[in-house]
């Protein structure tokens, strides 16, 4: 059974996040994502103009003059969402730490799609997948979703993003549009990320903490510490040389990810604690509209 406050801080999210929906973004998610390929919907007689290459000679042969295939788009796509719940996920110096960002962007998607009849599957992992849960419909698969991103706390301490990869392509055999939700604080998964984008639409969306931009002026001497390693280092935050370093790190970092994003064929955006998912989801969305995805005529 849930605790009273774990439960309370489902409701929470999920509450904000129908409220996000509603308001802001899900025009924007029908036309960022307009369904995987064409689909046969029915056949008519040809009219000067039509493309002849659409012409059913089966058809025709039958009835003695050309007609031609009618498709229509296929609107309904499978969301598969990725969530990275290993112990670097833990970490926050905001209001909620990295982990209760990602329920509450998996949270707004999941919502964006059930909204236009999409299936949604969630797969949380750490340094090994830590559970699956196949694509289904319906709002109480939304909760289902929200619970089991802020209650599985994940046994291994690293994080595989690779691996999780690899076993996403195993199980999605159709085309899907795949969410990575994680802070990328592992390496090893940019081979696995190329072959998982020919097969998926993915989008890499990174969670992050104001505080792995830039430490903090007045801190003075601080104690750092590796989540997943435990490793421990002593900094002074008072010391503009280490700020400086420190911030320079950081803006390689995230400039490097966007390269292995990029040379991947993933799209990409970055959501965090301190600014929260709607803001920088709406613009991810808008940006997506101009982009045609791969089609594939049936």
């Amino acid at each position: 059974m849930l605790a009273p406050e774990l439960l309370q801080q489902i409701r929470r999210i999920q509450l904000k996040a129908g409220h996000t929906v509603t308001n802001a973004l899900a025009g924007n998610y029908l036309s960022a994502f307009k369904g995987q390929g064409m689909e046969f919907d029915e056949v008519r007689e040809y009219v000067p103009g039509d493309d002849v290459r659409m012409i059913d000679w089966n058809v025709t042969a039958r009835m003695e003059q050309p007609y031609v295939k009618v498709l229509r788009e296929e609107r309904e796509m499978t969301l598969m969402l990725m969530v990275d719940v290993s112990r670097s996920q833990g970490f926050g110096t905001e209001r909620r730490d990295k982990r209760e960002t990602a329920a509450e962007l998996a949270a707004v998607l999941a919502f964006l799609a059930i909204r236009n009849n999409d299936k949604v599957g969630l797969m949380v992992f750490s340094d090994h997948v830590e559970r699956f849960i196949p694509p289904k419909k319906g709002r109480a698969h939304v909760f289902g979703i929200i619970r089991a991103v802020l209650t599985e706390k994940g046994a291994g301490q690293r994080t595989d993003v690779g691996g999780a990869l690899d076993q996403m392509t195993r199980l999605m055999t159709r085309r899907s549009l795949c969410f990575l939700i994680s802070d990328f604080w592992a390496e090893g998964y940019e081979l696995p990320l190329k072959l998982a984008a020919r097969r998926h639409e993915v989008v890499c969306a990174r969670v992050e903490d104001p505080r792995e931009r830039a430490l903090p002026e007045a801190a003075g001497l601080l104690e750092l510490e590796d989540r997943e390693t435990g490793e421990r280092v002593v900094v002074d935050a008072g010391d503009a040389r280490v700020r400086a370093w420190y911030e320079s790190r950081s803006k390689e970092r995230a400039k490097e990810l966007e390269r292995t994003f990029r040379r991947a064929g993933c799209g990409q955006l970055t959501v965090s604690a301190e600014t929260g998912v709607a803001t920088p989801l709406l613009r991810f969305l808008r940006q997506r509209e101009h982009v045609r995805p791969r089609r594939r005529a049936r």
